[in-house]
């Protein structure tokens, strides 16, 4: 094979054959009956649902969230009244962090990669006038989700909108940091407790609330092929679920609420195989490893977003055409919702105009092609489900290494699973240098002349003053000894063995602020240090 052409194999290394017949799904022997079933029924090869989207299309959430509280609620308004069906919130490094927009380390990066929030005034403004109890919001959070969890149920109680009636998706997947995008505060043992602490608080006060979204998206984006962001992905589901038991929850009171989070690539055959394929494993874990009994409990519900590493600078119109293959990728595979990105985000943050295009590339989808009308409309084809049964194969061999090397916790002091990603995105740029993996515009079909880039977002340097002046304010009206006493409660929580959710929801309630929460813990659990 000449290194000037793509390999006729997927980005996983996973041989194609030139055409596939019924004797390509012999080895490994593949049931239909057990394999594919049918939709909404084990192993939920072909959808959770029954009906898919012929019942409810995927729900449209686009990732938002810039400046301040009152930027991203604008940027919110904008995408519901173009049709967006649900919220996606994007928070800037110093809100991820643990540290309030004033403390030294969070010059210049106050609302520069998402929204800042460092108090629940912030989050009252962040979503004013959004129905939080008929509208769903999804958090992309971790090392402080169980902070930004309870500022949105303080200001649902704040506002007289009831716990139950709340829905939406705290990421709170603190395992995936320490191996793929390194925005952790605590050690990983204090991290799975505040993981298993929400689980338990949820389960009873918001119910209709996803305690955690299982990401592979980030992973993906470290560099990961496909077979092993599935089996990275469900191993980190697997100690979630081995840490909630461990804590004395019920494997059926709380893995119904369990989301996942996948990347949506453009190796179109590949990617609708890998969805296939973690659904049946994450069932078959579910009920093998786990005994769960109720069918809810061994569905995985995911939500895709198209990838940001396929996104190019050089002609970043064409990132339109990627963005539309990978969106298709994640309907046909069987998507519960979808984040599709801007043209201009290899550049900076997307513009109104960058976003409307992603959201009209999703309505498209669903109103103008078709596809949603047939429930899984590629089950049954040889190609797909042949590479269906080989990545589940592949990945099911992958999980019974982590599990030969203690799990997916010791798995990751060890730095077994960050190496594999390394080595993986290693070979991927060496084919991309040489050619052997084709990225249009940028090794193949460059323009002679370089185009101008499109008119790009830029942030307001004024926003992180302003943003401080609020918190400023905050600090001097709150009454500081009730403050004190919640922050106070919250330490000698931390240090027992109480349920973490409901004092950090008392001291938000008191105008305590996110950095003042996570230094408590800092005080008591310490901070990781990766190496």
């Amino acid at each position: 094979m000449s290194a000037d052409r793509d390999p006729f194999e997927t980005t996983s290394g996973i041989p194609l054959a030139p055409v596939y017949e019924a004797d390509d799904l012999a080895a490994p022997a593949f049931d239909p009956a057990r394999d594919l079933g049918r939709p909404g029924a084990f192993p939920f090869t072909r959808g959770i649902h029954a009906t898919m989207y012929r019942g409810k299309p995927w729900t449209m959430r686009q990732y938002a969230g810039f400046g301040t509280a009152e930027e991203s609620n604008r940027r919110y308004k904008f995408l519901l009244a173009s049709g967006q069906t649900g919220l996606s919130v994007a928070f800037d490094l110093p809100t991820q962090m643990g540290r309030d927009c004033d403390h030294p380390l969070a010059r210049g990066e106050v609302g520069r990669t998402g929204v800042a929030i460092s108090s629940i005034e912030d989050m009252h403004v962040l979503m004013d006038g959004i129905p939080l109890g008929e509208v769903s919001v999804s958090m992309t959070i971790n090392a402080t989700a169980a902070t930004l969890l309870a500022l949105t149920i303080a200001v649902a109680d704040e506002r007289g909108i009831p716990r139950g009636a709340l829905s939406g998706t705290i990421q709170n997947d603190i395992l995936k940091e320490y191996i793929a995008r390194g925005t952790y505060i605590y050690p990983p043992g204090p991290s799975l407790r505040l993981c298993a602490d929400t689980f338990a608080f949820c389960q009873t006060e918001v119910p209709r609330w996803n305690t955690i979204s299982i990401s592979g998206y980030h992973i993906r984006e470290a560099g990961s092929d496909a077979v092993q962001e599935v089996a990275f992905t469900l191993a980190d589901g697997i100690a979630y679920v081995d840490a909630a038991r461990a804590a004395g929850l019920d494997v059926d009171a709380f893995a119904p609420r369990l989301s996942f989070f996948f990347n949506a690539h453009s190796n179109l055959l590949e990617e609708i195989a890998k969805f296939r394929a973690a659904r049946r494993l994450w069932a078959r874990i579910m009920h093998d490893r786990f005994g769960a009994k109720d069918p809810r409990s061994q569905m995985l519900r995911f939500h895709a977003q198209t990838a940001g590493s396929t996104l190019t600078a050089e002609q970043p119109l064409n990132n339109i055409v990627r963005t539309s293959i990978e969106a298709l990728a994640a309907v046909l595979g069987g998507a519960q919702s979808l984040h599709t990105n801007g043209y201009d985000e290899a550049l900076a943050l997307p513009t109104e105009a960058s976003a409307r295009v992603a959201l009209r590339t999703q309505q498209i989808l669903a109103d103008e092609t078709g596809i949603a009308n047939v429930v899984d409309p590629v089950g049954g084809a040889y190609a797909v489900e042949a590479l269906t049964s080989e990545i589940e194969a592949r990945a099911t061999a992958l999980i019974a290494e982590i599990d030969r090397r203690g799990g997916m916790l010791a798995a990751i002091e060890e730095g077994f699973p960050q190496r594999e990603i390394e080595r993986r995105a290693v070979e991927h740029q060496r084919a991309v240098e040489a050619g052997a993996r084709v990225v249009v515009g940028v090794n193949r079909y460059e323009d002679a002349a370089h185009a101008a880039p499109p008119a790009l977002h830029r942030l307001d340097p004024a926003l992180e003053a302003a943003q401080i002046a609020r918190l400023t304010a905050v600090r001097t009206k709150r009454d500081e000894s009730k403050t004190r006493a919640a922050l106070e409660a919250l330490a000698q929580a931390a240090r027992g063995t109480d349920n973490l959710v409901a004092p950090i929801l008392a001291a938000v309630k008191t105008r305590a602020t996110l950095g003042e929460i996570a230094d408590v813990l800092r005080n008591i659990f310490g901070e990781y240090r990766s190496g």
